[in-house]
Order: C-alpha cells, then sequence, then structure tokens
C-alpha cells in the first residue's frame, strides 16, 4: 500500500484495531467482502488494504464510484460496450471488470446500482462472466470484489430496494468501520498527523501544538464527517494560524460569518414548550428573569434533541459555537 493510502489508517483505540485485524484476516481470503461505514471513515482505504495485503497485491486495483456516474452509463462502466451498442458508442469499451482481471474491483456507494446493474453483478460474482453492452459473447474474469456502502442493505433489501441474493454473495464477511467519535482515543493522534503534515506543507519545519482549548474543542465536537472532516479542519485551522504559536482555536466551520445568506431555520414548535404569555409579577429582575428563560429553554431543546448539541444547536437557531457558549455560561455542561 502507497504512503498517501495508508496516512488515514491511523489509530490506537481498541475498535479500530479490531477492524484492523478482521481486515488482515480477510484479506488473504479470495471471496468479496462489504465495508460498511459512514461518509468519511476510510472505506476507500480498508478496500486498498484488502487489495495489498492479499495474494494479488501485484495485479490491477481498480476503483469506482457507482454515485457519480449516471445509471444509464454505470452498466457499460462496468461491464464494457461494444462498438455500436448504443449511441456514442465508436468502439469497443473495456469495463472495469475486464481492466481489473486477476486482481480487486472496488465498486463504492453500490446501494445506488440498478435492478438491472444488481442482477448482472450477482452474475460475474457467481460465475465469473458476463456480457459486454450490446454483446452476445460471454466473457471469463478472475475478479475479487469490495463493495462499500453507508446505507443499511438490509433494509434496503427487505424493502425491495436491492437484492438478497445479491446481498448474501457481497455479505461473506462485512467489515463494518467504527465512525470517529467512537475512537475518542484517536482524535489528537490523527490531529497531529494531519497537523505535522500541513505545517510540513506550508514551509514549518516544526509544529507548535494545540492550546488546551483547542484540543477540548477536537474532544467536544461531534465529527459527522469523520476523518476527512478532521484532516480538512486540522489543515484549514493550521493554515489560519499564527505559525509561531500553538493552534488557539479549530475553526470547524468555514461558512460560518455574520454576513453568511441564507435564513435561519426557526426551531419546530412541536419539539419546544413555548408560550406567547409573560407570567412575571412585577416588580421583576428582568436580567435574572430573562437568564431564567433562556436556561429553560435551552434545557428544553436539549431534552427534545437528547442531548446532540448539534441537533439543539439546529432547533435552537444557533451555530454549534454559539451554543456552546451558552452551555458554558450558564454551567449546563462540564467546563
Amino acid at each position: 500500500m502507497s504512503r498517501r493510502e495508508a496516512d488515514n489508517l491511523i489509530g490506537e483505540s481498541s475498535c479500530f484495531l479490531e477492524c484492523l485485524e478482521k481486515v488482515s484476516r480477510a484479506a488473504n481470503l479470495d471471496r468479496p467482502v462489504l465495508v460498511v461505514g459512514e461518509r468519511g471513515t476510510g472505506k476507500e482505504l480498508i478496500a486498498a488494504r484488502l487489495h495489498y495485503l492479499s495474494p494479488r497485491w501485484e495485479r490491477p486495483f481498480i476503483k469506482m464510484n457507482c454515485a457519480a456516474i449516471n445509471e444509464n452509463l454505470l452498466e457499460s462502466e462496468l461491464f464494457g460496450h461494444e462498438a455500436g451498442s448504443f449511441t456514442g458508442a465508436k468502439g469497443k469499451h473495456q469495463g472495469r471488470f475486464e481492466l481489473a482481471d486477476s486482481g480487486t474491483l472496488f465498486l463504492d456507494e453500490l446501494a445506488t446500482s440498478s435492478p438491472l446493474v444488481q442482477e448482472k453483478l450477482l452474475r460475474v460474482i457467481e460465475y465469473g462472466e458476463f456480457e459486454r453492452v450490446g454483446g452476445n459473447r460471454t466473457l471469463s474474469v478472475d475478479v475479487r470484489l469490495v463493495a462499500a456502502t453507508n446505507e443499511d442493505l438490509p433494509t434496503l433489501a427487505e424493502q425491495g430496494k436491492f437484492r438478497y441474493d445479491l446481498l448474501d454473495r457481497l455479505a461473506f464477511d462485512v467489515i463494518t468501520l467504527p465512525p470517529l467519535r467512537e475512537r475518542r482515543e484517536d482524535l489528537l493522534l490523527l490531529a497531529h498527523h494531519f497537523a505535522v503534515k500541513m505545517s510540513v506543507e506550508l514551509g514549518e519545519s516544526v509544529f507548535k501544538g494545540f492550546s488546551v482549548k483547542a484540543e477540548q474543542q477536537l474532544l467536544d465536537y461531534h465529527w459527522p464527517g469523520n476523518v476527512r472532516e478532521l484532516k480538512n479542519v486540522i489543515e484549514r485551522s493550521i493554515y489560519l494560524s499564527d505559525v509561531n504559536s500553538p493552534v488557539a482555536e479549530l475553526n470547524l466551520d468555514p461558512f460560518e460569518s455574520p454576513y453568511r445568506p441564507g435564513v435561519v431555520t426557526e426551531p419546530e414548535s412541536s419539539q419546544l414548550e413555548t408560550s406567547h404569555t409573560i407570567d412575571a409579577t412585577f416588580p421583576v429582575d428582568l436580567k435574572q428573569y430573562s437568564q431564567d428563560t433562556e436556561i429553560r429553554i435551552i434545557q428544553q431543546a436539549l431534552e427534545a434533541a437528547q442531548f446532540n448539541q448539534k441537533k439543539t444547536a439546529e432547533l435552537l437557531g444557533l451555530t454549534y459555537h454559539q451554543l456552546r457558549g451558552y452551555l458554558k455560561k450558564y454551567s449546563l455542561i462540564e467546563s
């Protein structure tokens, strides 16, 4: 595996190490493998690891994102086509299965494929045979298939959106990648790795480190984009920071600006208890009354969002950092 491909396969958390151990065991078996995980968890890197640890490591490793290709062209991209098979098909075209012959084919976002493509995939997995689009000659290939998805394929199969028989063939073994929020031990390790690389790219010989506040941001944030998002946040924060001092604060949201266009989403009335009447008894301490009201509304929003801070911020029409400021102001979280 190249250094670039191995860049993000860094971690010491038990769930991540268990996942890598499972990859190592599955690599030597010449069977299909399904890689499942949220966006940004490194599914393509795991597929590459499966290939380069396998006996096929010197043979082709071909990759294709099924969601990035028009449904009408996906069949042609996978299985190739003959000249004249459709408008614009001027010559014979080899598909990804032919290009991956004797090697590994990685299909990302497989859940987006059509029933016709799923049927042909089942046949090529079962028998190693297929025909090009517009052709009538059966071709044979020796390809190990690694597929990836961020969807729940068993549920899609129950809904009739994915073939049960294809799912059975793909799921000889399923490798489910843990999201970054379950790998807290790896956050600082990954952050320092990306920070050092970005510092070198900017021509700096030494990375000055993170402030206590920045490290706490790393640990408190929910990382919906996982390792990919972490990499972007760290690189952006290094780029925007003073190179002569530690990174004081992470730039988590590049869109955050008082001039950002758009309409602030109001909290859904069904999710928060609201009242249009003021039950204050005069004279009243307006400052204290306002604070008590803010605390009550924030607590209701937290409960409505099941204490997910990102969702709570959305319910209140705040940014994540604004909500964190309120939570610290009123000691609603540990500082």
